[in-house]
């Protein structure tokens, strides 16, 4: 940790929320956030792929031979956490992981700001660069590109969130100044949290433009949390701020604790993609961590 001890986060109750890999064969995504909001969590993710080549000339993510079928089956996430924050009121709902790039980030953001108001200002952006590079680049993305048009996205969709009037100038992102309403309920937008691996590119990008880190699982985040206090503060940006959201974990009360003493500001477990008769006592299991 570079010889420093990080600072905690702001908040030290560490929050509980849930991922669920939504297809059009598993428990609904309104079922989940019922269900989950029911037994006291914080927050549901879901992911986002619009598609999946069939080539399969990039490798699963999962280190595993073959590509799980749950990803060829995602639904919009945008329009299934519209239909959850119609049945819930204090569940945080978010993407995990949502894909900035294969986006107009003009429509984009007015998709964005649009879900926040219609879930009362609880909407959660997790991004991140993408893995799957047929899928990007049937969007016309560059994958060498990616993290710097992610990047332009995000800023551009800021400027539309938060100015009357908003203009962005960039290489992959350009508009005149121009009216957008309505505006997101929270102040500068979504919350965004950026996930990937640590390192200095992730860090430069998550102190200039995002909320926290979204780290995939637990695994050298502890050694990497002083690298990412010491590239806020080189933006002027106050560590302690700042949300750490591991995303994806299997819990254990050992795990979750460690978590928390690291300053860890919530902890998404995962849950399977399966029916309801499968789901449930998963989640009456985890439940038992929440306080």
């Amino acid at each position: 940790m570079c010889g420093r001890t990080p600072k905690r986060a702001y908040n030290a109750d560490m929050k509980i929320g849930i991922t669920i890999h939504a297809t059009d064969l598993s428990m609904t995504t309104i079922d989940v956030a019922r269900a989950a909001e029911e037994r006291g969590f914080h927050s549901l993710y879901i992911p986002e792929h619009t598609h999946i080549p069939t080539s399969r000339r990039t490798p699963a993510p999962t280190g595993t031979p073959e590509l799980g079928r749950e990803y060829l089956r995602s639904p919009d996430p945008y329009i299934e956490l519209a239909a959850a924050a119609a049945v819930t009121e204090r569940i945080l709902l978010g993407t995990g992981i949502g894909l900035p790039a294969q986006h107009d980030p003009i429509t984009f953001a007015k998709q964005l700001s649009t879900l926040d108001r219609v879930s009362a200002g609880r909407l959660v952006l997790g991004i991140g660069f993408g893995w799957n590079h047929e899928e990007m680049e049937n969007h016309g993305v560059v994958v060498k590109t990616r993290r710097e048009q992610v990047r332009e996205t995000l800023l551009a969709m800021r400027e539309l969130w938060t100015k009357d009037v908003a203009e962005y100038h960039g290489e992959f992102v350009d508009f005149e100044p121009s009216w957008q309403w309505p505006k997101p309920v929270q102040r500068n937008g979504p919350r965004v949290l950026i996930g990937g691996a640590p390192g200095p590119k992730l860090f430069s990008q998550i102190a200039e433009y995002g909320d926290g880190w979204m780290p995939i699982g637990g695994a050298g985040m502890a050694k990497a949390l002083g690298r990412l206090h010491t590239a806020l503060e080189e933006r002027g940006r106050d560590p302690s701020e700042i949300h750490i959201v591991p995303f994806g974990v299997h819990p254990d009360r050992g795990k979750l604790d460690y978590y928390e003493s690291l300053g860890v500001t919530e902890t998404v477990l995962r849950i399977p993609s399966a029916p309801a008769d499968e789901v449930l006592p998963v989640l009456d299991e985890y439940a038992g961590f929440l306080r």
